[in-house]
């Protein structure tokens, strides 16, 4: 490590003198975008960013890449900024950066325990059983399964929420292959659609929120837009879907266990006080969750101590979300209960590692100065409409939170009717393209070979249509706040 610092050191110095962005007195930040410390800062991340696109093929984890990446970044921030004097600027910035990750996190990491408790419990088992039983039509379900996911990522995420509805196309759709590719098409897109209204729907909006531009309740006036973004393509992809009616699937019903219920109530309490603790007592949301996870650590212990009353109850929550990942410890018969925590907890430890590397990362570029180059580009040349159209499109292709971020980290001068359409378009830009969403990738790995990104693309010129009508609708009915 000394050896890679003093050559890092070495190549620093040859570089010529810095150009200082702060008058005397102040908080000293050196400009580094046309030096070459600068330059490989863009190249690490343009790297890293390639490998997490190529995530699929590669079969390496998003998180391995991003957060060698940011630790590059700062490496070489602190180092320059060692070499001009300024020894703890760089620890004070990035501190403020892990602040703001660490909000997230804790914020996640409850709303996530409580989505794996309701999926253990079987709450979602229920749902799909239900749809599955009915002998709706294609045509029936296709709506069904885009209006369900549509109104649950609001609250579960959109990811949850498309895998759940995927595999109930799956499991009606197996003779019509293509009654699932479409319909794969229109949850990724009601998903996407759905989250983009709501704090808890989406990365972007509740970063959005918790950054304290939009208020709760001011989320909501993106309701009718983004479900003209969902209804547009849906109407359009409608035609397109098989006639008949699947096979009737017998099998026994699908009992939630118990306190499936109960887990779904303590979970919309916890946003209730999340909300309460950031309108009311102005503390941080993930404070709120905090405190409602205690909500389902009670009545995790409360299942504990009554399994003896019920001879089919599984092993206890408690235990589970007590030791984590520690399934290894457990009895066969205990740790086969909970394996289901122990893979959801694999792929999701993954994505908060994620969102650790891309918000250091991004926040490094946006303390060299490039975040404020990029943004009088975009938003001083260009306008904040057209600017914020293009971050919906860059979202399709880069992933939305690494967007969001940085127009955060910017912080462009722009209306509040502006700060809700680029909530809008992060939201729902992902849906352009297969791979602009974890939803979108997460089912092509699950209807592998039937929903690709191919299939996708060929309905892009439709969501695009959505996409157009859904910024045209807010920028009409919400005039007032641009």
């Amino acid at each position: 490590m000394n050896f890679i610092t003093r050559l890092v050191g070495f190549i620093l110095v040859l570089l010529p003198s810095l150009v200082f962005s702060a008058s005397p007195g102040e908080h000293t930040q050196l400009d580094l975008t046309d030096h070459t410390v600068g330059y490989i800062a863009l190249v690490i991340f343009g790297l890293a960013y390639t490998l997490v696109i190529f995530e699929e093929q590669l079969h390496l984890a998003k998180s391995k890449p991003v957060l060698l990446a940011a630790g590059l970044i700062w490496i070489l921030i602190a180092i320059v900024y060692q070499q001009h004097g300024f020894d703890h600027a760089a620890e004070i910035a990035v501190r403020h950066n892990f602040l703001e990750y660490a909000e997230l996190f804790f914020f996640l990491l409850v709303a996530m325990t409580y989505i794996n408790a309701m999926i253990e419990r079987g709450v979602f088992d229920e749902l799909r059983g239900w749809l599955v039983s009915k002998g709706f039509s294609y045509k029936a379900l296709f709506w069904l399964l885009g209006i369900l996911a549509f109104f649950i990522s609001p609250v579960a995420d959109n990811l949850t929420t498309a895998l759940i509805m995927c595999t109930v196309a799956l499991t009606v759709g197996k003779k019509e292959p293509k009654f699932i590719a479409i319909t794969c098409v229109v949850i990724v897109v009601a998903a996407n659609a759905g989250g983009a209204f709501s704090p808890f729907g989406d990365i972007t909006t509740l970063m959005v929120w918790q950054k304290g531009i939009i208020q709760f309740t001011e989320f909501f006036v993106l309701f009718i837009p983004s479900v003209v973004n969902y209804v547009v393509p849906a109407a359009i992809m409608h035609f397109f879907i098989p006639n008949g009616t699947p096979d009737a699937i017998e099998g026994e019903a699908i009992k939630m266990k118990r306190g499936g219920m109960t887990v779904v109530v303590l979970f919309i309490l916890t946003i209730v006080t999340a909300v309460s603790f950031h309108n009311f007592l102005h503390l941080p949301p993930a404070i709120g969750m905090m405190f409602g996870l205690a909500y389902l650590k009670f009545f995790a212990f409360y299942l504990k101590k009554t399994k003896a009353k019920k001879a089919d109850e599984q092993p206890a929550l408690e235990e589970a979300f007590d030791q984590g990942m520690g399934y290894e410890n457990k009895p066969k018969q205990e740790a086969e209960s909970f394996d289901v925590f122990k893979k959801v907890a694999g792929a999701e430890w993954d994505t908060l590692f994620f969102f650790y590397g891309v918000i250091l990362a991004v926040g490094g570029l946006g303390f060299m100065g490039y975040l404020a180059m990029a943004s009088e580009s975009m938003y001083g040349q260009l306008g904040p409409t057209t600017a914020n159209v293009i971050v919906g499109l860059l979202s399709a292709i880069v992933d939305n939170i690494p967007v969001m971020f940085a127009v955060l980290t910017m912080q462009p001068d722009m209306s509040h009717g502006q700060w809700l359409l680029v909530t809008l378009t992060a939201g729902v830009g992902g849906s352009l393209l297969s791979v602009g969403s974890a939803a979108g990738v997460a089912l092509m790995g699950q209807a592998r070979g039937i929903y690709t990104f191919a299939s996708h693309l060929k309905w892009t010129p439709v969501i695009a249509l959505g996409y157009i009508a859904s910024i045209y609708t807010h920028l009409w009915i919400n005039a007032s706040h641009m």
